[in-house]
């Protein structure tokens, strides 16, 4: 369509074709993405948990094959020792002898505790242990002294764990066991190698004795203030349960399932730290109760304190117990921890899949505009074409559907154009349109008739001049005269009923008014003066003797009443029409035009709706169908400065 068309007004879609393909494509690319992003994650999270699981089994199995070690050494050169001190005498060379080399090839056990039967009790202190440890030497004989239940226990058989470290400041434990029959000892040793291989890899692990104490754990400030988790619902299920080793996902807001990381406690990095907590600390004690007092305005906000309480954790939790004194080593890994990864991935997934659907989003929005806008521009053709606007040029730029239809739609245009110099527009265009009902319909309207004075004996001029030639040029003369009364009837809101040889008729108040029968008659009289002057410059351009091109003298008519207004024809042709007396009278009355010497001339009834807005002469009463009948000849607009003003300048006028 031609650039001058394009723009036009037409009816608002809810939904255009380019909202509509951004919607499919933003919901099928969020669907499927979402659906392939979603079943990555889950697959990566099902292979990463088995992972998970297997690790932290593995290392569980691993501390214990080590803490079992170690605990089995001590006790086994604990025994060779008190065997032989029992066998040789406690006051012997070979005996001492033989402290020195254990504590020579044991450096990390600092004291033994044991009973010789007739002997009494007996501790054999590791000097070299306390002295490079600053430890008191007399801190062992008190521990022991308040350990006489355990070695009561272990004098009955039983092996038992228990945690020195409250009572030295310092990491260590005490193995108590049986020796021989009926009788108990116990070994004080450093837990340093077991806090160091607990402290190693991803997970959290630590060892517990029956009793729920902490015995070693890479936070050794748990172990010195001899912490007991016994209350732990996960360390009560572990201490009851009958099974030697499983692993379990536990959900828990506890910290010692936390992974501890202590702090550099030195240096600019601690104190920069020390400084950012401060300052988060102090702020978040000013805002936090403003928004919860905000909060209590809102129901359904819930602001809460971030400082971790009630909040629940998931951790795979593996356990195994120690065939040696029944404690229990425990390992740990964060759910979230485990899968962070994964998480990470996700979440750049998802961005990605953002970035994706958005310049998918932007390039169909930018692709639905090569095909919105030209059917855009297509409907406001539909739009032009249905208010009976059918010159509109078409050029088709594309070889696709769209070019197809607006060929089509130039094609039809041309035809509507064709249609419209042929039948009345205007009732073609509302009778499309569903205004103009089937049927006949009075309407009260103001009808004029133009015929060319002396027309008959005008063509047998051309007949007679021109001989075979004589039709092309009365067609062309005639034409040009049509069509400048055609202009003036449209330009003044009339529509043309038919051309009829020379005749012209045309009716206002019928297919469309301009409000009232008043109006209506005023535009009909404007109209009739308008043909008038159109007729003056024609005639002006003519030459007197041109036989091609005469001039033209023409009589109107007009006549205003109930007319019966409708279409006529049938189911391959119709026309719409008016017809009745009003009608007849008017062309009655141009009839008389010549006889009076008057080129415009109203009836009475149109007279009374608009003769105070025009110059009028009566002219002699006439006799139609036996009645006689006032006839108004029509001068000028009242109160018009330029042009006639009376019949005698009128007549001169149109000589």
């Amino acid at each position: 369509m031609s650039e001058k068309n394009e723009r036009c007004k037409t009816e608002k879609v809810k939904f255009s074709i380019g909202a509509k393909l951004t919607l499919i494509v933003f919901f099928i690319l969020t669907v499927s993405l979402g659906f392939i992003i979603a079943m990555v994650s889950l697959l990566d999270r099902s292979d990463l948990r088995i992972s998970a699981e297997e690790n932290n089994l593995e290392t569980n199995r691993r501390l214990v094959t080590e803490a079992e070690l170690i605990l089995v050494n001590i006790r086994s050169n604990s025994r060779v020792l008190l065997q032989t001190i029992n066998a040789m005498g406690p006051e012997t060379n070979i005996a001492r002898e033989t402290v020195d080399y254990f504590f020579n090839e044991n450096p990390q056990a600092a004291a033994l505790f044991f009973v010789i039967p007739g002997k009494g009790e007996q501790v054999l202190i590791n000097k070299q242990f306390f002295s490079s440890r600053v430890v008191v030497e007399d801190l062992a004989f008190s521990f022991f002294e308040n350990q006489r239940s355990t070695l009561e226990r272990a004098a009955r058989g039983e092996t038992l764990l228990a945690n020195a470290a409250p009572h030295f400041s310092y990491p260590c434990l005490a193995l108590f066991f049986s020796w021989q029959s009926g009788e108990g000892g116990g070994v004080l040793f450093s837990s340093e190698t077991l806090n160091s291989i607990f402290g190693s890899g991803k997970s959290l692990s630590y060892m517990i004795n029956t009793n729920g104490d902490i015995l070693a754990h890479s936070n050794f400030s748990l172990v010195r203030s001899g912490t007991n988790i016994r209350n732990e619902d996960f360390i009560r299920y572990i201490l009851n349960s009958t099974e030697r080793n499983s692993q379990r996902l536990v959900e828990s807001d506890s910290s010692f399932l936390q992974v501890y990381k202590s702090p550099v406690r030195n240096g600019v990095f601690y104190s920069v730290c020390e400084n950012i907590k401060q300052v988060y600390e102090s702020a978040r004690q000013r805002i936090l109760p403003l928004l919860k007092k905000a909060a209590g305005f809102i129901p359904a906000l819930d602001i809460r304190d971030n400082t971790g309480e009630g909040k629940k954790n998931r951790h795979f939790v593996a356990f195994a117990k120690l065939n040696i004194t029944g404690a229990g080593v425990i390992s740990t890994t964060g759910y979230d921890r485990v899968f962070e990864g994964v998480t990470a991935a996700t979440r750049r997934n998802i961005y990605l899949a953002i970035a994706v659907v958005s310049i998918s989003i932007i390039f169909i929005w930018f692709f639905s505009k090569t095909i919105s806008n030209p059917l855009k521009n297509l409907a406001c053709a539909a739009n032009k074409i249905e208010n009976g606007v059918f010159d509109l040029e078409f050029k088709p730029k594309r070889n696709d559907e769209i070019g197809v239809l607006t060929s089509g739609f130039g094609k039809m245009c041309s035809a509507l154009q064709v249609f419209g110099r042929f039948s009345n527009r205007e009732a073609a265009v509302k009778t499309m349109r569903g205004e103009i009902k089937y049927g006949g319909f009075p309407k009260y309207a103001t009808v004029l008739f133009s015929d060319i004075d002396g027309f008959i004996a005008k063509l047998e001029n051309f007949t007679k001049i021109f001989h075979d030639e004589a039709y092309s040029k009365i067609v062309r003369w005639l034409n040009s005269y049509l069509a400048g009364m055609n202009d003036c009837v449209e330009k003044a809101n009339g529509v043309v009923d038919r051309f009829s040889g020379s005749e012209v008729m045309a009716h206002w108040g019928t297919v469309c008014t301009a409000g009232s029968p008043r109006k209506d008659a005023f535009n009909c009289v404007k109209a009739a003066l308008m043909m008038r002057k159109a007729l003056y410059f024609m005639n002006k351009e003519r030459k007197a003797d041109d036989p091609a091109d005469p001039l033209i003298k023409m009589g109107c008519g007009i006549n205003s009443g109930i007319v019966t207004a409708g279409q006529l024809g049938g189911d391959k042709r119709v026309d719409y029409t008016i017809f009745g007396d009003h009608v007849n009278l008017a062309s009655d009355i141009e009839a008389l035009a010549g006889s009076v010497d008057a080129d415009i001339l109203i009836s009475e009834d149109t007279w009374r709706l608009v003769g105070d807005k025009f110059l009028t002469e009566e002219m002699p009463s006439a006799i139609i169908k036996d009645k006689p009948m006032r006839i108004f000849a029509v001068i000028n607009f009242k109160g018009e400065s330029k042009g006639p003003h009376t019949m005698a300048e009128v007549r001169e006028l149109l000589r």
